[in-house]
């Protein structure tokens, strides 16, 4: 038997987090026959569905490794960032269990934007020339020396929120100082990247790649791309309009070189790295590093995977990923629209019930803001369900998604109407390289 392929045994799978991420990530893994019993703590009101559910405080790395050790688990499966940069998968290690995620130092790529510059300048990575500010007067004089559209981000986690692309200086040097009033702050000012953005994720052992699907994220809360960032407001996959050969190109200007230097400096990352790239007129250009999953990418990507999960994941956490044979895929297309609660990406209404109609064959609805009150499914979140839905195209599996997204009940809930519409009508293109932004 080959190191890794917990196909061929039972395993006993811990997914930590309480998200659509984790929804998704434990609907692929009860699908997976070698998984004999899966937990998902603390979970959320549709974990339960496939999951047994367990109390967690997944900010806590004694309290995951505790559960761990407690269940007698064989992985345990990290999936929010926040617990992957506090330490959740070392203290995971540190009591002899294998666990999917990066250590908390490898996770800084996502956890600090300007540990990830300096990581991407040392490995040669194509991304924005930036500037990390720790004062407004230093942000000001960093935005006075671009041309709009200025892009300011939060150094540290901020939910896919931290960032403001603006053509507005003043509105731009607001946001930076409101960034670093809080103590020990600093924000990273960049270049624009023009081009449209992709999401590739791949998974990896600290040395072995592997590429899956990519995606295409939707942030802006309103259709057309208006309105503040969000964590995600729906995504699809794959990419029709994606050039042949970019994902080859990708692993070797971005993903292995960051592997290669992550590992030279004594903290080799393990996990999902997720490289979010703007398609330039230069080539990739790498926009953000995330250090898990992403939400709402994995809730599409893993709808399409066809190699059972489990066996993936443990070869990542044990170090056999290059004797794994190649990632399956169901043939056709995933897409995914978030239904949120009133009033996000600001402060959401909670407490309101969700009622989930009759649903489409092919459709998924994966749960994240949602809690059980008195026996019913009410809001806890902002982004509250995850509409999922694959078809033999991109229009089917568009259409399927919406009719689910229909069938959804809530006082105030909301999604946008377009998602994946542009690639469906053939409006995305990639700038020809040489070409002016």
């Amino acid at each position: 038997m080959l190191p890794g392929l917990s196909n061929l045994v039972p395993v006993k799978v811990l997914v930590v987090g309480p998200g659509a991420r984790e929804h998704a990530l434990s609907l692929a893994l009860s699908r997976d026959p070698a998984v004999s019993h899966l937990i998902c703590a603390p979970g959320n009101a549709g974990t339960t569905d496939v999951a047994e559910a367990m109390p967690l405080d997944a900010a806590d790395p004694a309290a995951v490794a505790a559960l761990a050790v407690a269940e007698s688990v064989d992985l345990v499966v990290v999936g929010p960032e926040g617990p992957l940069v506090a330490g959740a998968a070392d203290a995971v290690r540190a009591v002899g269990i294998p666990v999917f995620g990066p250590s908390a130092a490898a996770a800084q790529l996502e956890g600090s934007k300007s540990f990830a510059k300096e990581v991407m300048a040392a490995a040669g990575v194509p991304t924005a020339a930036s500037d990390t500010c720790v004062t407004g007067d230093e942000a000001a004089a960093a935005l006075a020396a671009r041309q709009p559209p200025y892009v300011v981000k939060a150094d540290g986690l901020a939910a896919g929120k931290g960032v403001l692309v603006t053509d507005d200086v003043v509105a731009a040097e607001n946001f930076a100082r409101d960034v670093l009033s809080a103590t020990g702050a600093r924000v990273v000012i960049e270049d624009f990247l023009d081009g449209p953005e992709v999401s590739l994720l791949a998974v990896t052992d600290g040395t072995t790649i592997v590429p899956l699907l990519p995606a295409q994220d939707h942030k802006r809360v309103g259709d057309d791309d208006t309105g503040p960032n969000t964590g995600g407001m729906g995504a699809y996959a794959p990419l029709p309009w994606l050039p042949a050969g970019t994902v080859d190109l990708v692993q070797k200007t971005v993903l292995q070189p960051v592997i290669d230097e992550m590992a030279r400096r004594g903290t080799p990352f393990s996990g999902v790295l997720y490289a979010g790239l703007a398609m330039t007129s230069r080539g990739p250009s790498v926009v953000e590093f995330n250090c898990r999953f992403g939400d709402p990418e994995a809730q599409v990507v893993l709808a399409l995977l066809k190699t059972p999960l489990a066996g993936l994941l443990m070869a990542c956490a044990d170090g056999t990923l290059a004797v794994q044979p190649p990632l399956e895929w169901q043939p056709g297309s995933a897409v995914t629209v978030v239904v949120a609660a009133e009033g996000y990406p600001g402060t959401p209404a909670a407490g309101d019930q969700v009622v989930v109609g009759d649903l489409p064959a092919e459709v998924a609805v994966l749960h994240a803001g949602t809690s059980v009150v008195a026996g019913d499914v009410v809001t806890s979140g902002g982004r509250v369900l995850s509409v999922t839905a694959t078809g033999s195209s991109l229009a089917a599996a568009r259409t399927k998604a919406y009719e689910g997204v229909d069938a959804v009940r809530i006082r105030g809930g909301f999604s946008r109407r377009d998602i994946a519409a542009k690639a469906v009508r053939g409006e995305i293109s990639v700038p020809s390289q040489g070409s002016e932004p």
